[in-house]
């Protein structure tokens, strides 16, 4: 063990720790330990995350000698990862309520999938061609469940789901999410294909007379054991846990029951049949009774389908069916009577027989139909919204923000019928004194929330508000309101702002979700904004579209806007515009320009520079498709603001070069090259960093460096921005003198630098061709100089573009010349697919001149810590071998921890390596190391850099 570990390792021996959690391979090792960790009172990993962890490593892509990923191998180590799942699976009695809680729709199903293949079910056979009533009981009940499942998925899938509330943004992490979204879309479309079979095959069940079986954890040992076995134990009518036939039947009623409501919506004949199966699973409860450990049905949710189907299914008996609220709503509904609709509401004001849920689908409903141009459904709506707040207020709630809207202009038939609703809500014979508080507290606020003082008149003298508020509080109020009167001029009629249109009445989310989406009317636009986040405050509405895109450069300034409805107004309008400007719609997007600086010219002096800026661009690129195109010089005007860009001096406003490059391209265009050359000052020429040097030293360097690269010697191939704009091919090849082309690249190289030594991409062909030449210490050192000035010292995540594969693959070989393995090994798990079989060899490697062990802190690839145990355990390395078992024991690299997790812990080891390797290669004295005659070796552990004089 190094200096450096034993320390480390005397640190932490005197803490306290809690017991490590249990490690998915520790159960590979130990066949009794899952038994006794699932028999524990609260195991963890807890059972579901077992699942998650088995499936995870048994459907790991492989990777062959070619470096090219293959499908997950079919060995015994992934046998058994699958079988371990499944026998998580049956400790939990394959409940799908669990399951379907805690497992996303890919990994049930590819554990349904598992368990049909173990249940002898032949790959690719229709379930509905086999015969249920002649299988053996644990293959017939495996086919149910999976079955069951799909169509539960089915409907699952129809419901709206609340999203997480996403982090700060991050690119892998999005990636997964996308991936892991496109997948269980892919399944869904699977699913639905087949949904008409897997209702056959329901209901074949309902007509099966015996009981069934479904594995437990002692018969997939026994297949395990013997899985060729046909006439075994496990094939027999008595293995396995023993499912009641009435109690198969009740399941499958209601899956089949929900299957139907959810396709009744498109052909309404359905809805019979969903009534039958809901009351089916009714008398089968009462036939089970409460003591049933595997018949699992929410019977609330059950009464909810049952009245539902009461409502949508006429009955022969007319009287029973009007009896009910449910059923008079919707009658009135069909026919149209919507007056009616609103007493029942009132009514239903004092006895709260209907849910509220009920009562918001029916408005709705109705605003819906108001929107979609029956204007005589305003006034209903307002009244529907007034009954259902009063409904809200008398048990507790808070007004919603429908009715804010709809009473944002009142006038004295609103409050004639608010006071209507409020009296016939309430019993004042007998009330209790929650619900007079609550009505009192209304009132208040509605009279504070009114400028006309003839409409607090009309209700502090009503005899409802005297009722409840004594002559002290009413006194107090309307003296308030006469106070406030003075400053309220109610006969000039205000400036109308972005933020003082009102919004329209909402349908619901997903409706709302779609018009955004659709709409490039900034007012419309806020419109939505306003409703959705009455709806929910949980959501981020910019990330609704993965269409919507805003530079990196705009984007950490806007998402860093407090108020949630103004950061997302403020994305979707720059995202749109520039959407908007990229298809040449240039109309839409200078209102949604204009619409975004009028909003951000309120509180951001920084955005509102940056909308000055982009709506410069769009006016540049508005004239060169129109009347530039014949030759019409652009107004003096636009020249002035293009001129006033180039000059712009203010500090901490972020910018994008392609202003900066268009401007300047417009200049040329129009010929403006006096101004160019002659009208700037020297020092703003020196100090402008896009009037043409740095941009025509990469023009250059892009050249000669196509040129050094048409030899086609892959390996020793120079990277340069633009390049692609050179030829691909050189037709008299033997006439270029490629030493000379080198020369020139080196001292092109050297010129840029001394200019500016921060450029990553001029580092990044410095380093290029050191790397080409054999000199792998300075090109290492290069390479990492170019990742540090663009990271802030490692601080922040290099780059992509910077540290591509390409560059990742030479640090490694770099590395491996100078014999620092270790390093080289933990570089591998830098490329996008992390290179085993080198991170391997490499490890393998005893004669190693880098810190060795000591770098095992920085490894975050679990399979890669793996090895380096297997391997210290080989030579009997027993101090090494616990470092990296340490290592492997830390909880932020649990594989199942959330993916956010793995990534920070990836991105904290990422940092702290770089840093290491160029902290301790002392990289600015060593920036001429070459010329002074010394070597740089970046690999040397604690002194990772030292000064060797080279003879």
């Amino acid at each position: 063990m190094s200096a450096e570990a034993a320390d480390r390792e005397a640190a932490t021996s005197s803490r306290p720790c809690t017991p490590p959690q249990t490690s998915w391979f520790e159960f590979l090792l130990e066949e009794s330990l899952l038994e006794k960790h699932l028999r524990k009172p609260c195991p963890d990993p807890a059972p579901v995350q077992l699942i998650v962890q088995f499936l995870e490593q048994a459907s790991k892509p492989s990777v062959n000698e070619q470096n090219q990923v293959q499908p997950p191998p079919d060995n015994k180590r992934n046998r058994i990862l699958k079988l371990l799942a499944l026998k998580v699976a049956a400790h939990l009695k394959w409940d799908l309520d669990i399951l379907e809680k805690s497992l996303s729709v890919p990994v049930l199903n590819m554990l349904l999938n598992e368990l049909l293949c173990i249940s002898k079910v032949p790959p690719g056979t229709k379930h509905i061609d086999m015969d249920l009533a002649t299988l053996p009981p644990t293959t017939a009940m495996a086919i149910l469940l999976y079955n069951r499942w799909a169509i539960r998925t089915i409907v699952q899938s129809s419901f709206p789901v609340k999203q997480a509330k996403p982090g700060p943004p991050q690119l892998s992490v999005m990636n997964q999410m996308q991936q892991e979204k496109e997948l269980t879309d892919n399944i869904l479309k699977v699913l639905k294909e087949q949904a008409s079979d897997s209702i056959l095959v329901l209901e074949a069940a309902l007509k099966l007379n015996k009981d069934l079986y479904v594995h437990t954890m002692r018969t997939l040992d026994l297949l395990a054991v013997e899985p060729g076995m046909v006439n075994g134990e496990t094939e027999s009518s008595t293995a396995g846990l023993k499912i009641k036939t009435q109690e198969m039947q009740c399941q499958v009623c209601y899956d089949l029951g929900a299957a139907y409501f959810q396709q009744g919506s498109t052909n309404s004949a359905v809805y019979e049949n969903a009534r039958e199966k809901f009351f089916r699973t009714k008398e089968l409860i009462a036939e089970i009774g409460s003591l049933s450990l595997h018949c699992t049905i929410d019977e609330k949710r059950l009464a909810g389908y049952c009245q539902a189907c009461d409502v949508l299914v006429p009955s022969s008996d007319r009287t029973s069916q009007q009896s009910t609220p449910y059923s008079q709503v919707h009658i009135c509904l069909r026919s149209g009577n919507y007056q009616e609709v609103v007493n029942i509401f009132i009514e239903d004001n004092l006895t709260f027989s209907l849910p509220v849920q009920f009562r918001q689908s029916v408005l709705r409903e109705l605003f819906q139909k108001a929107q979609q141009g029956n204007e005589a459904l305003d006034e209903i709506c307002f009244k529907i919204c007034a009954c259902n707040t009063v409904r809200d207020i008398l048990e507790g709630r808070t007004i919603s923000v429908q009715f804010n809207q709809l009473f944002l202009r009142p006038n004295k038939e609103k409050i004639d019928f608010l006071l209507e609703v409020c009296s016939r809500s309430i019993n004042l014979e007998k009330p209790s004194d929650s619900l007079k508080g609550n009505m009192a507290a209304f009132l208040k606020n509605v009279c504070l929330g009114l400028e006309d003082l003839q409409y607090v008149f009309m209700i502090s003298s009503h005899e409802l508000f005297i009722t409840l508020l004594k002559d002290e509080e009413r006194k107090l109020l309307v003296d308030q309101m006469r106070k406030r009167s003075p400053r309220v001029n109610l006969c000039i009629k205000p400036v109308t702002s972005f933020y003082d249109i009102p919004a329209s009445a909402s349908v619901n989310i997903g409706q709302l979700e779609h018009q955004l989406i659709l709409s490039v009317d900034p007012w419309r636009i806020r419109q939505i904004l306003i409703e959705l986040h009455g709806m929910t405050s949980e959501r981020q509405f910019w990330t609704v579209s993965n269409k919507w895109e805003v530079p990196s450069v705009y984007s950490g300034v806007i998402l860093g806007i407090k108020d949630s409805l103004t950061r997302d107004l403020v994305y979707i309008l720059m995202a749109k515009g520039l959407h908007c400007s990229t298809v040449m719609d240039f109309s839409h997007a200078k209102q949604l320009f204009a619409a975004c600086l009028e909003l951000v010219t309120e509180f951001s002096p920084k955005l509102r520079q940056v909308m000055l800026n982009e709506m410069l661009l769009l006016d540049i690129y508005t004239h060169e498709a129109g009347t530039g195109q014949s030759g019409e010089r652009p107004p003096s005007d636009l020249i002035s603001r293009v001129r006033g860009y180039l000059e712009m001096r203010l500090p901490d406003i972020p910018l994008r070069q392609v202003v900066a490059e268009e401007c300047v391209a417009f200049m040329l265009n129009w010929k403006e090259n006096e101004y160019l050359t002659l009208q700037v000052p020297a020092f703003l020429l020196q100090n402008n960093p896009y009037v043409k040097e740095p941009l025509v030293l990469t023009i250059i360097l892009s050249l000669f460096v196509k040129l050094h690269n048409v030899r086609e010697d892959i390996v020793n191939d120079v990277t340069a921005e633009h390049i692609s704009i050179w030829p691909s091919s050189i037709p008299n090849l033997q006439s270029v003198d490629f030493e000379a082309v080198a020369i020139t690249v080196k001292e092109l190289v050297r010129y840029a630098r001394s200019i500016n030594p921060n450029n990553h991409s001029w580092l990044i062909i410095q380093a290029d061709i050191y790397f080409a030449t054999n000199q792998y210490s300075a090109a290492l050192h290069y390479y990492l100089q170019a990742g540090a000035v663009c990271s802030d010292f490692f601080n922040k995540a290099v780059p992509p573009d910077v540290y591509t594969d390409q560059v990742i693959k030479r640090m490694i070989k770099c590395c491996s010349l100078l014999n620092c393995h270790t390093q080289v090994a933990i570089l591998c798990q830098f490329l996008r697919e992390i290179d085993y079989k080198t991170a391997f060899k490499s490890l393998q490697e005893q004669n190693s001149h880098d810190a060795m062990d000591s770098y095992y802190e920085y490894i975050w690839d679990v399979t890669i810590l793996e090895y380096l145990t297997y391997l210290h355990h080989k030579r009997g390395e027993t101090d090494k071998r616990q470092i990296a078992i340490k290592a492997i024991g830390q909880t932020e690299l649990n594989a199942s921890n959330p993916e956010e997790v793995l990534q920070l812990a990836a991105q904290r080891r990422k940092k702290k390596f770089l840093q290491a390797m160029v902290r301790g290669g002392e990289i600015d004295k060593l920036l001429y190391a070459p010329q002074l005659g010394f070597t740089w070796q970046p690999c040397l552990g604690p002194v990772l850099a030292t000064k060797l004089f080279s003879p």
